[in-house]
């Protein structure tokens, strides 16, 4: 029986000495590379298995598994961080793994988050310690004239992404790609929109993107929840969508939405005002930008929320009510 329990325990530990010699072999060994250099962003907050799957995807020959197995025995699971690096052809998994928990970063990172207001990205941006902050104090007019804009508003202006810039960019610059890249987003959505929408500008649409993004709870209802707005504007009946009431309301609005705000007269208000709100309420994303020009094949004119992030979608007021019973008031 002793003799059996050694061979147990030998047996043990020659293979865990020879997957420890695996896995450093395989952690000096270089990377295999479709192109070189190839560019990884890090997110920030991001976990480390989170980690080793953005490392894969970014094209570095990497097991997403065999990075999170190394940054674990070499005790630097806990000091990753968040920023883009740059790797050349030759780069072995451990020299990644030893940038990742430097920082050695080659550009420093932003992300802007589908459905933040603009105050919030301006409050990234202002935030950021990597950026030259030019526009701090800046007035909103002054900032859309600094980066070339023709618009009266900022808000919806700007694509929500991740932004790569070296440490010491101007912020105008980000702003200014952040721009571009939403002014390209809006005019490929328009230019590929579906007919007889009941838009009048590629503006109108961003307003619609920016009202479906806070709408959405789950990402594929927005097509139906596109479908409902644009309904109601061809009947010519009322949004009444709450995230542009709340918009409206600004810094009074303290979390909860009462009926004295739904009756409060605001240019945003969209129970009291037909058609859409003057200007965006959020900056949407890509797939907001595609429910508003390509909606659902619906008659919808109504929706509630379900509670689990999804939504119930009716064609008729009395439809709707049985809905907003069973799902709202649990009757």
């Amino acid at each position: 029986m002793k003799r059996l329990v050694y061979r147990l325990l030998l047996s043990a530990v020659v293979l865990a000495i020879a997957a420890a010699c695996a896995l450093a072999w395989w952690a000096h060994r270089p990377v295999s590379m479709s192109q070189s250099p190839v560019e990884v962003v890090i997110q920030p907050g991001s976990s480390v298995p989170s980690v080793g799957r953005q490392v894969a995807r970014a094209g570095l020959g990497i097991d997403a598994r065999l990075f999170v197995l190394l940054a674990r025995v070499t005790s630097r699971a806990d000091t990753l961080k968040a920023g883009g690096y740059r790797f050349e052809r030759g780069a072995t998994p451990m020299q990644v793994l030893e940038r990742i928990a430097r920082g050695d970063v080659s550009h420093h990172v932003l992300t802007v988050i589908e459905g933040w207001e603009f105050k919030r990205m301006r409050e990234a941006v202002d935030n950021h310690p990597s950026l030259r902050h030019e526009t701090r104090g800046m007035s909103e007019a002054d900032l859309l004239k600094a980066i070339g804009a023709t618009e009266t508003s900022p808000e919806g202006l700007f694509f929500p992404d991740t932004y790569l810039f070296a440490r010491g960019s101007s912020d105008i610059e980000l702003y200014r790609h952040a721009y571009n890249a939403m002014q390209r987003r809006l005019k490929a959505a328009w230019e590929a929109r579906a007919p007889d929408l009941p838009y009048k500008s590629p503006y109108e649409v961003l307003i619609m993107a920016s009202i479906v993004e806070k709408e959405t709870g789950r990402a594929v209802d927005r097509p139906m929840i596109a479908a409902v707005f644009v309904n109601r504007l061809r009947k010519n009946m009322m949004l009444q969508t709450d995230p542009t009431v709340i918009y409206g309301l600004g810094e009074v609005f303290d979390g909860n939405l009462r009926k004295q705000h739904l009756l409060a007269d605001t240019p945003y208000n969209t129970y009291t005002r037909a058609g859409l709100p003057p200007t965006p309420i959020a900056l949407p994303g890509k797939e907001s930008l595609a429910a508003a020009t390509a909606p659902a094949a619906s008659d919808a004119l109504y929706f509630v929320a379900r509670g689990d992030g999804s939504s119930q979608f009716s064609n008729t007021l009395p439809e709707h009510n049985r809905a907003v019973d069973q799902f709202q008031r649990g009757k």
